[in-house]
């Protein structure tokens, strides 16, 4: 086995690919060693200490240049008993980079979460961290180049959220072990803020129901799709992509059920909704304003395209409606404060929202799930039928105007802020 002492570069290695010589030793750098494999076209990093051949990465996954740079960092760890395996990433803006490409090819997340986490990245992580070394990840870099920074210019949620999306990448990277430690495993969003971050407060409260009924009404006579778009997340409590993706294959008037598939779900998990008879008929009376304004295709809130309402269109309903008062979101939070005002179960309540809830919780009720969830429905309907809301679905006559469904939104103001985001989400 023969050993060449010399100024390892990238240059000379591939000089040396061409010999016989099996390891490199370099000259200027002690205990550094480079191992050709077998045919030549690849080789392995090694740091030596102590007679004992620690791993360092691949050429020429890794350049010499890298590799040294490095070299100050895995000694200290190696000192500390740590790994020695040096990432073929450089910087966290690399590592963020191959999450970000993660994230868009994964099939179990929303379109929604897919847009929100490659914002996350390319607005505000990649910036402040992006030519940072992997291997200076640490709580004081972390605060002094994002978290500190970011909050002065963003809002605590959202630096909440990239903070989340940032250690969840490092985690998956080092569970596939292309990272040999994670610099995050004991860093908590705690360490840099003692700000409450919860659920923001509800724009709309319950005391105001027959005032947005009676507005809800009224848009029924010259939008009926913007006002059914909102009359129908009020009555079930769905999030707004649950429901502009509602197309009438999902709706059994027979069984009196809305089935929401898992493509539409936050959660990734179908979701069952009793249909009561008074959305049953509001559905009735709407398809047969579909059909007399010549629509019979397969969605409730089509664009123009012949598509489902793109996000950004149904941001713009609900800017036209609230005008800039609520939005879609507060619409499933008045829902849920009312739920709970008239005394519905707390579990039914989170089964009819559709959050994620834990196995055991799921098994305990299973049952009569579907029994329970019409029982609180009926009760929710029969408690806006006081408010006005028996106005709107005995109605006939009313037809389908312009409602502007088709028409590409400029504006997203009824929706939440656009630095809201889908990972904290309820």
């Amino acid at each position: 086995m023969s050993t060449a002492a010399l100024k390892i570069t990238d240059a000379e290695i591939k000089r040396q690919a061409a010999g016989d010589v099996r390891d490199l030793r370099d000259v200027e750098n002690r205990g550094l060693y480079l191992r050709f494999t077998r045919d030549r076209a690849r080789a392995s990093w090694y740091l030596v200490a102590k007679g004992k051949w620690n791993l360092v990465g691949s050429f020429p996954d890794l350049s010499a240049k890298q590799v040294v740079a490095a070299l100050p960092t895995i000694r200290l760890r190696l000192a500390d008993g740590a790994g020695s395996n040096l990432s073929k990433w450089v910087t966290t803006g690399e590592l963020l980079d191959w999450y970000a490409d993660r994230m868009s090819r994964d099939r179990s997340l929303s379109a929604k979460r897919k847009k929100t986490g490659a914002s996350l990245i390319k607005c505000h992580l990649k910036p402040r961290l992006g030519g940072v070394p992997l291997t200076t990840i640490d709580k004081s870099t972390l605060d002094d180049q994002f978290m500190w920074p970011a909050q002065e210019t963003i809002g605590i949620d959202y630096v909440r959220s990239a903070f989340q999306l940032l250690a969840l990448a490092f985690r998956q990277a080092f569970k596939l072990r292309l990272i040999s430690a994670n610099p995050m495993k004991d860093i908590k969003f705690s360490d840099f803020s003692n700000a409450k971050v919860g659920v923001k407060p509800s724009r709309l409260r319950v005391t105001q129901l027959q005032d947005l009924i009676i507005l809800l009404r009224e848009a029924m006579a010259s939008t009926p799709a913007d006002a059914m778009l909102a009359l129908i997340m009020l009555c079930h409590g769905t999030r707004i992509g649950e429901t502009r993706q509602a197309q009438w294959s999902h709706i059994s008037l027979a069984e009196r059920e809305w089935f929401i598939p898992a493509s539409n779900t936050k959660t990734g998990v179908e979701h069952h909704l009793p249909l009561t008879d008074q959305v049953r008929q509001l559905l009735i009376n709407y398809r047969d304003i579909q059909w007399a304004n010549r629509y019979d295709g397969q969605f409730l809130f089509p664009s123009r395209n012949g598509k489902a309402l793109s996000e950004g269109q149904a941001c713009a309903v609900f800017s036209r409606l609230g005008q800039g008062e609520w939005t879609s979101h507060d619409l499933r939070k008045v829902a849920r404060t009312g739920w709970a005002d008239i005394g519905i179960d707390h579990l039914i309540g989170e089964l009819l929202i559709n959050h994620a809830m834990g196995h055991n919780v799921k098994v305990y009720i299973q049952s009569d799930v579907m029994a329970r969830k019409r029982e609180a429905l009926d009760r929710w309907c029969a408690y806006l039928d006081a408010k006005g809301f028996k106005r709107i679905h005995t109605l006939t006559g009313f037809r389908l105007g312009d409602s502007g469904n088709g028409l590409e939104a400029t504006a997203d103001k009824g929706c939440d802020p656009t630095q809201e985001t889908t990972i904290g989400e309820v």
